[in-house]
């Protein structure tokens, strides 16, 4: 059913830009903006996680550079039957992570420094058999194309300031300023539906993939409360990526908070919670095999991921 729901809401999106693409051009403009839909979401298949991962200035590593890190994940794609991703940290202070990829075979996780120091390895194990989960769902296909149309219609949106005189302009300059308001809204709440539709299954599955839902509502719990008063600037310039990352990176700022796009965390702890309250002792005992806070190089309180 989710998947039916996402594809729906997909179709919705699209449909938003070719509206817009006609309301600007007539038949004319709605072909174009069909032509730059198809051109887009190809550009996006191919090539999404490397401008993702460039854009937030993101580093692979490996075994050499972060080994503990690098093993949780390696540990964790065994357990969720998934190829090994690569594996990149980003140099940001707020605590927060990502996936990207249009499949399993040529997926990566990312994590923000400032995530990395502030979990512990079970919160950390959480958070990445999340984001896991979302590779193994393919919603880093689905959330990536959805945040390339989103951005795209507010940008068409500012165009149609620019042709309201058009005399193939369909609305009047009245028409043309609500749809400058309304059509990046639009966009917005389909982009929040997908997401929060995507957030809830990853969460459940996340929880089963790390082995207990509690270390990732403890992980949310945290993440939330940091990411609500440290800044990440570039999403705040590209807040249509923001439904990327695990909790919301934007600060509301300007019309940054038209792309808020995740869940309630409260509500997101509250069916982890829950999930783990209705589980099996069995399962709910089983333990990923992350290493310990003695095996540590340096010994200093916030190295043991990216050392």
């Amino acid at each position: 059913m989710n998947f039916f729901k996402t594809g729906i809401l997909i179709a919705g999106i699209t449909a938003l830009f070719l509206g817009v693409g006609f309301a600007i051009g007539g038949e004319s403009g709605m072909f174009i903006a069909l032509a730059v839909a198809i051109a887009m979401n190809g550009f996006a298949y191919w090539n999404s996680d490397k401008l993702v991962l460039r854009m937030y200035g993101a580093r692979q590593v490996s075994d050499a550079d972060a080994p503990e890190y690098v093993a949780l994940v390696r540990k964790l794609a065994q357990n969720a039957g998934l190829p090994m991703p690569k594996v990149y940290i980003m140099d940001n202070p707020q605590p927060n992570a990502f996936a990207t990829g249009r499949n399993p075979e040529n997926a990566a996780v990312a994590a923000t420094t400032g995530l990395l120091k502030m979990l512990t390895r079970e919160e950390l194990a959480g958070v990445m058999a999340h984001e896991l989960a979302h590779i193994q769902n393919r919603d880093t296909l689905i959330m990536t194309v959805t945040s390339t149309i989103a951005g795209a219609i507010s940008m068409l949106a500012n165009f149609a300031l620019f042709f309201g005189g058009n005399r193939n302009n369909n609305l009047g300059v009245v028409g043309t300023l609500l749809m400058v308001v309304l059509a990046p809204v639009a966009a917005m709440l389909v982009q929040m539906a997908i997401s929060r539709t995507r957030e809830y299954s990853a969460d459940k599955l996340g929880g089963e993939i790390c082995g207990n839902p509690e270390w990732l509502a403890s992980a949310l719990h945290k993440l939330e409360k940091g990411a609500s008063y440290i800044e990440n600037p570039v999403a705040e310039q590209n807040p249509a990526s923001a439904n990327l990352f695990i909790v919301n990176p934007l600060h509301g700022k300007g019309a940054d908070n038209l792309f808020s796009t995740h869940p309630s965390t409260q509500n997101r702890i509250a069916r982890l919670l829950e999930m783990a309250r209705l589980r099996p002792k069995a399962q709910t005992s089983r333990r990923t095999s992350v290493p310990s806070a003695s095996s540590r190089k340096g010994g200093g309180p916030h190295t043991p991921w990216n050392n």
